[in-house]
């Protein structure tokens, strides 16, 4: 009798093992079937981004102009200037114009990157190549594009620019578009100001 109960007991202890396993097998085949579809949804999304927004700045375009082609101007304006004083800034190549390109360091708000004017065209253009090392490797295109609208200017402020994986899964989590475009409003409200300084 003693080993009849030891069997039984053996058996008992095997069958728990098989039904343990068993679940674990199916808890990880889930897993990865989530992973799979997570990886498919996000390899579907756009390859590529742009974010836009428009604004009347209530100066001739030559004074707009003024302050988006020279970089040592923005810090007057720009939406992320404010979010590190403290963020080591370097101005390379000419004051304005092409070529002018202009480097930051700084806190988890601002990162570390780099933009370079690559076209100019006085009261009607300025285009730049934007990199960011931190917090994550990326890269786009800035345009400011500009038309006269009365005794102001209509200003139009673009990035577009590639959608690497990183990208596509962000924004699954996020509204890329309403992140930056707010920031890009926010922008036009201090150019607003800086340019109706007397």
């Amino acid at each position: 009798m003693r080993g009849a109960e030891k069997c039984a007991e053996y058996s008992a202890h095997g069958s728990t093992k098989d039904t343990l396993n068993f679940h674990a097998e199916k808890i990880l085949l889930a897993i990865l079937a989530l992973i799979v579809v997570f990886v498919i949804v996000v390899a579907v999304q756009p390859s590529e981004f742009r974010i836009t927004r428009k604004a009347v700045i209530p100066a001739p375009p030559a004074a707009v102009f003024e302050q988006i082609n020279d970089f040592q101007k923005w810090d007057a304006w720009s939406p992320w200037a404010k979010l590190d004083p403290n963020a080591k800034n370097t101005f390379e190549g000419p004051t304005a114009g092409v070529g002018a390109k202009f480097l930051w360091s700084g806190n988890n708000e601002v990162g570390e990157g780099s933009m370079t004017i690559t076209a100019s065209k006085p009261g009607e253009k300025v285009v730049m190549d934007l990199v960011f090392i931190k917090p994550f490797a990326a890269s786009s295109v800035t345009e400011f594009t500009m038309k006269p609208e009365g005794a102001a200017t209509e200003v139009t402020w673009s990035m577009s620019g590639k959608n690497n994986f990183i990208g596509k899964a962000a924004g699954l989590f996020m509204n890329c578009d309403k992140m930056v475009g707010t920031k890009f409003e926010e922008g036009f409200a201090n150019l607003k100001r800086v340019v109706a300084r007397p």
